[in-house]
């Protein structure tokens, strides 16, 4: 069983930057990173996992169309039990009020702090196994 993780941004540098930072971990093959650039992209790719165990949604929260904000609540309704890490480069506490109120799991602000997000992964890892 593939475990996965989504990563929803519309910057293309992000999956380098990703892949960069998880490569041992994804060489091992401790889980699957797949990337969305935008919010109908992401939910079109959620909608499709339903038979694969989708850990953790990573979503930046300002992008062109749909933000991550507007599509938590999507998110959430078809897959209720996956949580959401929204990340945006404003940690205010509006944002972060609106991202938990909305259902999301917490909020990471930019630049990322991997090894918080590498924590959060690994726990969410030992709780899929």
């Amino acid at each position: 069983m593939n475990i996965l993780v989504l990563v929803v941004d519309d910057e293309p540098d992000v999956e380098a930057l990703f892949r960069q930072q998880f490569r041992r971990d994804l060489r091992a093959q401790r889980f699957v990173m797949d990337f969305a650039s935008s919010a109908p992209d992401a939910l079109a790719r959620v909608a499709a996992t339903i038979e694969q165990s989708l850990i953790l949604i990573l979503s930046d929260i300002n992008m062109p169309g749909m933000t991550g904000l507007e599509m938590l609540p999507k998110v959430k309704e078809i897959r209720p039990d996956v949580p959401v890490i929204m990340i945006t480069a404003y940690g205010d506490p509006d944002t972060r009020r609106k991202a938990l109120e909305g259902g999301a799991s917490g909020l990471l602000t930019k630049p990322i702090d991997f090894t918080v997000l590498r924590e959060e992964i690994d726990s969410r890892l030992a709780e899929a196994a």
